[in-house]
């Protein structure tokens, strides 16, 4: 376990931003992470977990208390055959995408379209990562995390995750921290049915087909790398929590309502919003749709410090020098831009440490 003061936090965030931690401890094991987070909570004192630090907005002042962060590693194949699948179990400090990659290098299918997503594999249950068709959700089995009201390891089969549209139970409380996730994979050279319309097109093959899964990985990359979602130290379009906001899910009246408003802003004969089933007869939009025909286009913000990306407009990104403050200036420019064109609230992804927006 390695210790030390005053670091800079931006340095351990993908939107490179965040004053310093009080104190850092870097955890590379389980035993680690529970010796380390038990100690701050036995002192009653501040506890922050960073992870990939790929959904985190730190605030400038940082953070006055002890910042575990997660980097313990392991890879263990518990079983492999084509009846039961690969049950994988992987530590929470691998970093996610080396995980995928070696996924579809072993013919492990269920996990290709999730290629390219920052961070490591323990913060994906948390937010049930999910894209192009996939959802972590989908080929979890279990989550092993430290429980700090009981001070005890708690494994979550996947029904008690309470896993739902980029949430679960961990999400909703700083209780538990992950420790390992076992994945339950399916073993194929194919990859599970394409879901996404844009990926499929990009393939030349029909929605619902399914392609080996070399070129599924590649194919999710491409369009990932198309939109400034993979990350790049040269390209400032990639300095960011990736999608900023997530889709809307909407009551059939209040999508009726956002139509209404659609077409009173953009014209009968104008752009609809899209929309997708969701559950409980609810209906999902898209939070890029409603930024862009809210006027909040491509590169919005430049040449300030912080600008929505030149490549995809649900991204708030640093442009090289942008603050905390200067990245929830924009992304509240852009909430409430969104509200007023079209009473639809949108709601952050990344979470905000020591500020709001």
């Amino acid at each position: 376990m390695q210790e030390a003061h005053d670091v800079a936090l931006a340095t351990l965030t993908t939107m490179r931003v965040g004053g310093p931690a009080r104190r850092l401890v870097t955890a590379e094991s389980i035993d680690d992470i529970v010796d380390a987070v038990r100690e701050v909570d036995d002192a009653d004192e501040p506890l922050l977990i960073v992870s990939g630090g790929s959904n985190l907005v730190i605030s400038d002042d940082g953070f006055a208390g002890t910042v575990v962060h997660i980097a313990n590693s392991g890879i263990q194949v518990e079983s492999s055959d084509s009846c039961g699948g690969a049950m994988v179990r992987v530590a929470a400090g691998e970093n996610w995408d080396e995980f995928v990659a070696r996924a579809c290098a072993e013919g492990w299918s269920g996990i290709e379209a999730l290629s390219g997503i920052p961070g490591l594999a323990g913060a994906t249950p948390v937010q049930n990562v999910g894209a192009y068709g996939q959802e972590v959700a989908q080929t979890i089995a279990q989550v092993r995390t430290f429980d700090r009201d009981t001070q005890q390891i708690r494994t979550f089969t996947n029904q008690r995750c309470d896993f739902t549209y980029r949430h679960s139970v961990f999400k909703q409380t700083g209780r538990f921290v992950v420790l390992d996730v076992l994945f339950q994979l399916t073993v194929a050279d194919l990859s599970q049915p394409v879901a996404y319309a844009d990926l499929a097109a990009q393939l030349g093959v029909d929605q619902g087909a399914r392609v080996s899964l070399a070129d599924a990985r590649e194919a999710v990359l491409a369009q990932r790398r198309k939109r400034g979602m993979v990350l790049d130290t040269s390209d400032h379009d990639t300095w960011s929590c990736g999608s900023f906001f997530t889709n809307p899910i909407l009551s059939p009246k209040r999508f009726a309502d956002l139509e209404k408003r659609a077409a009173e802003r953009l014209g009968a004969d104008g752009p609809k919003p899209p929309q997708f089933p969701a559950p409980d007869g609810m209906v999902k939009t898209s939070a890029a749709w409603l930024i862009d025909k809210g006027g909040f286009g491509k590169g919005f913000g430049m040449p300030g410090p912080a600008a929505l990306s030149t490549k995809h407009t649900l991204a708030v990104t640093n442009r090289g020098k942008a603050t905390a403050h200067d990245v929830a200036e924009l992304a509240r420019a852009v909430r409430d831009g969104v509200r007023e064109a079209f009473g639809v609230e949108l709601v952050n992804e990344p979470v905000f440490v020591g500020h709001d927006l």
